[in-house]
């Protein structure tokens, strides 16, 4: 095949899977989940039960789930086994939520399992219309898509995140081998629970018979509902300063050097390309869990997989730098839990004096406490809004922010790429500025698409 015949080619695979997303897209979308799980059950069984094809890993929490899961995945794959991987949102592609072997599902793979598994999903829907029903959703059908897609590898292991809740999410359907618990927070109280308890009671019912389960550090609130429901199945419970802990975590070149005692020994002075506190905290969290589906949590995995697999671990969009000289960075803080671990990681990790964040937020989220956990940091707020029908107007927004900081702090921009090349030129006025995007997933997925075509990263 010629360059010119393979770039076709190519092209071809690429247009075919960009039309099942918009395919999907066609669907309800992920923030309007139907709170259900018998339609998903019905599309795996016609499908012959691709969900029980391999064991699965299954995580849930407010924050830090896809850092966690991208984590054990990466340790799975260290430890030799053949990963699948689900998460959700993507920043760029939607084949980034569908991984195999740590690599975003192949175009030409996604637009074939689809044309398998869309006469099943049609079935599915026809039969919903019938009982007056709603269809399935887009979040319903990329579950069942991948569970076909991580069937047809094929993988050994399964690291299932869920996409909102826990009890009633599609990817409910399966039967975790090890239920993962990051922390739990205020969000989606509008789908979730108004309370820490409410919404710790919807993520513990992935926790199923016998299961074994590991968590983070709670709440009290959460860590009773967490107990309360492992007592219940019979599940074994493991939690983060009891069971395993963070030893220590170290400033280092590019992130931090982290000792982590786990479940079946401890583990010294591993490197981890990640900043902030919280993210040592995901990866004790990461080695419990397969120390956990391994060994019971009690074999010791090998100091080179724990190496290996941390310190080639990376979690694109969560404090991740995209250009230099001004810095930009963005981070996908989208809750006040988020953004107060974010300005937690910038004191201690970065030496700037004023920050300038490009800020916008989707509707449905807390953007008056997002501010609040932001506005320590010195700096100004350039308000914008991502491209999502979902997203808080620009206009509302800053005005909002003008309420909680005082207008002098608070500029506007439309377009995310008038507010970063704004941000920019502030943070080019004096030494020691830097930029952040921050308050919206995929608010932080366009700054990384325009800084990658600007070429800002390139030295």
């Amino acid at each position: 095949m010629t360059d010119d015949q393979t770039e076709a080619f190519d092209r071809d695979e690429r247009e075919a899977a960009d039309a099942v997303y918009e395919t999907l897209l066609a669907r309800v979308g992920e923030g309007s989940p139907e709170p259900r799980l018998q339609p998903t059950r019905r599309a795996v069984e016609l499908l012959g039960d691709p969900h029980r094809a391999a064991p699965v890993i299954h995580i849930t929490g407010t924050n830090g789930k896809t850092s966690t899961s991208r984590m054990i995945e990466s340790l799975l794959r260290a430890s030799g086994l053949r990963t699948g991987l689900l998460t959700s949102p993507h920043l760029e592609r939607f084949t980034e939520r569908i991984r195999i072997d740590g690599e975003p599902i192949s175009d030409e793979a996604i637009a074939r399992n689809w044309h398998e598994t869309a006469p099943f999903i049609d079935l599915v829907d026809a039969e919903l219309e019938a009982t007056d029903s709603a269809p399935l959703t887009f979040f319903e059908v990329l579950t069942v898509l991948a569970f076909a897609c991580f069937a047809d590898a094929p993988v050994d292991v399964v690291v299932l995140e869920v996409g909102m809740g826990g009890e009633w999410d599609s990817t409910n359907v399966a039967d975790g081998q090890v239920a993962v618990f990051t922390p739990i927070a205020l969000d989606h109280q509008n789908r979730l629970g108004s309370t820490i308890e409410a919404i710790a009671r919807t993520k513990s019912g992935i926790i199923k018979p016998a299961a074994s389960v590991v968590s983070a550090k709670q709440p009290d609130a959460a860590r009773t509902v967490l107990a309360e429901a492992a007592e219940l199945t019979e599940s074994s419970l493991a939690f983060e300063g009891d069971a395993f802990d963070v030893l220590d975590s170290r400033v280092a070149v590019g992130g931090q050097l982290v000792s982590i005692r786990g479940l079946a020994g401890e583990y010294a002075e591993v490197v981890l390309p990640l900043f902030g506190r919280h993210q040592a905290e995901n990866a004790a969290v990461a080695v419990a869990a397969v120390e956990t589906f391994i060994g019971g949590g009690a074999l010791r995995l090998a100091d080179e997989v724990v190496h290996e697999g941390l310190g080639t671990a990376s979690s694109p969009g969560r404090l991740q730098s995209v250009a230099a000289d001004p810095a930009v960075l963005v981070d996908a803080a989208h809750n006040p839990h988020g953004a107060a671990a974010l300005v937690t990681a910038l004191d201690e990790y970065f030496d700037f004096d004023e920050v300038a964040f490009v800020f916008g937020v989707l509707a449905d989220k807390d953007a008056a406490g997002i501010v609040d956990a932001l506005a320590g940091t010195a700096g100004i707020f350039v308000v914008t809004e991502p491209e999502s029908d979902r997203a808080l107007p620009a206009a509302e927004l800053a005005a909002l922010v003008a309420d909680r900081v005082g207008a002098g702090r608070v500029q506007f921009a439309q377009r995310i790429d008038d507010a970063l090349e704004d941000a920019r030129g502030w943070a080019a006025d004096a030494p020691k500025r830097a930029v952040v995007v921050t308050g919206s997933i995929a608010l932080v997925g366009e700054a990384m698409a325009i800084a990658a075509d600007r070429g800002w990263g390139r030295a």
